[in-house]
């Protein structure tokens, strides 16, 4: 199986270096690696083309959703990740194990866990986001799959849909809410560490963010006629909490 990865960048001279070579070390060799860049006023697009031989967009977006749609609608994978630019893979092997087990599961999508990390200090972990294995309710409950570790074949984007820019930075949670809780498409988890990141998630920068980022969420469920309880988009961020711990 093909498996297509797009790093959406902008302004991204200080870690997509990082993020291309985790690419290029993967043991697994079927790799289409879509680089979707903002027009990045650094040096980003100068170490993209040095070190990276494969497709390169520069243009103007309306985001970072809009790129990764972009990137979606040029792969040619049967398989679809998406790798932040300031994000890489834990280890060498990572794309092997999920193509093994799409293979073995006949799944639609596989998610792991996330660890994020110090920006400069790569070694220091600051927060564990360990998903776990999800079953049809845990949506009510405030669960979702760290994005950056989502993989998912492009047929269920065919048939589903790509992200919603009204969406804000909850755009990855309504897409996933769609995909598995409202369309219900079979997802495996792979019990590990599939992608580091480095701390600074614009959603979580202040409250009034982090507000925003709620009335998204409560939006997600609305627009796709779901009815959670009066509680889940609260507890969504309280789930946050634990991984500090």
């Amino acid at each position: 199986m093909k498996v297509s990865i797009i790093t959406a960048t902008f302004n991204s001279a200080a870690t997509v270096a990082d993020s291309i070579r985790s690419v290029q070390q993967q043991s697994y060799q079927n790799i289409e690696h879509i680089i979707i860049d903002g027009v990045s006023k650094d040096d980003t697009l100068s170490i993209v083309h040095a070190m990276h031989s494969g497709t390169i967009v520069s243009e103007k977006d309306k985001g970072i959703y809009d790129a990764m749609n972009k990137g979606i609608a040029i792969t040619n994978g049967e398989i679809i990740g998406i790798l932040n630019s300031d994000d890489y893979y834990a280890d060498d092997r990572i794309i092997e194990k999920v193509v093994n087990l799409f293979a073995s599961t006949g799944c639609d999508a596989v998610y792991g866990d996330l660890l994020y990390v110090d920006n400069t200090d790569r070694s220091k972990v600051k927060r564990k986001w360990i998903a776990g294995k999800h079953n049809k309710r845990s949506f009510l409950f405030g669960w979702m799959p760290p994005h950056p570790t989502f993989f998912v074949k492009k047929k269920i984007y065919d048939q589903h849909g790509v992200f919603n820019l009204q969406l804000g930075t909850a755009a990855d949670y309504e897409l996933m809410l769609r995909f598995i809780y409202k369309q219900g498409i079979k997802v495996s988890y792979l019990n590990e560490v599939i992608v580091k990141m480095r701390t600074g998630g614009v959603s979580n920068k202040t409250v009034q963010n982090r507000w925003r980022a709620n009335q998204h969420d409560k939006q997600a469920w609305l627009i796709n006629e779901l009815k959670p309880y009066w509680f889940t988009t609260i507890l969504k961020p309280v789930r946050k909490i634990v991984q500090f711990v």
